[in-house]
């Protein structure tokens, strides 16, 4: 069978176009399927989604007690469900498995702000610290610390040394605006600044 070579040229055109086609279709529905079940951010999701995710991590724990991401994030889904004392002991576990993390200041952070949230003042100032220690360049950490002495311990003088060494870091975004007025305000000598922890 003899063909044409213009005709030829129009098939092997079609035959791309439709190779094409299909391949970009087939992406396309991959794409939608993946972005259709994302993985829930923490800090969001209804208390049912909270209640499922933990207890889906608690066997997963109970089976594997060295995963160290599931620990962080059973400590994050505790410390986003107001349950300080189990947080406290999540990020326990994932730091006895991975103390040189570099997630480690941000777990720190985190389990400082449920220790103040228990009123353990003087363990939540450690981590702050210690934290800031392995990174000084962790901003959160400086911040939760400046809270705990202007709003719980009414030492604004070291409320106003840990923010101004976040101000070091971090003095121009809005986060560092809003810590600029703060130590403005406890220079002047008003109360301390109505703020909650920062995760």
């Amino acid at each position: 069978m003899f063909v044409k070579q213009e005709n030829l040229v129009y098939i092997i055109v079609a035959l791309l176009v439709g190779i094409l086609g299909g391949f970009l279709i087939f992406s396309i529905s991959n794409k939608n399927k993946t972005a259709a079940a994302p993985a829930m951010p923490m800090g969001s999701g209804s208390p049912a989604d909270y209640s499922q995710r933990i207890i889906e991590a608690e066997k997963i724990v109970a089976k594997d007690p060295k995963n160290y991401q599931v620990w962080v994030q059973l400590g994050n889904d505790y410390f986003d469900t107001e349950q300080p004392q189990k947080a406290v002991n999540a990020y326990d576990k994932a730091l006895e498995i991975d103390s040189a993390n570099q997630g480690t200041p941000n777990i720190l952070t985190d389990q400082g702000v449920m220790y103040r949230k228990m009123g353990l003042f003087d363990k939540a100032i450690a981590n702050f610290e210690k934290a800031n220690k392995l990174n000084p360049a962790h901003a959160q950490s400086l911040f939760n610390l400046g809270v705990v002495y202007a709003n719980d311990l009414k030492q604004p003088d070291k409320a106003i040394a840990a923010w101004t060494r976040y101000l070091a870091i971090d003095g121009m975004s809005p986060q560092g605006q809003q810590v600029k007025a703060m130590v403005e305000e406890l220079k002047a000598g008003g109360g301390p600044p109505k703020t909650g922890s920062w995760k």
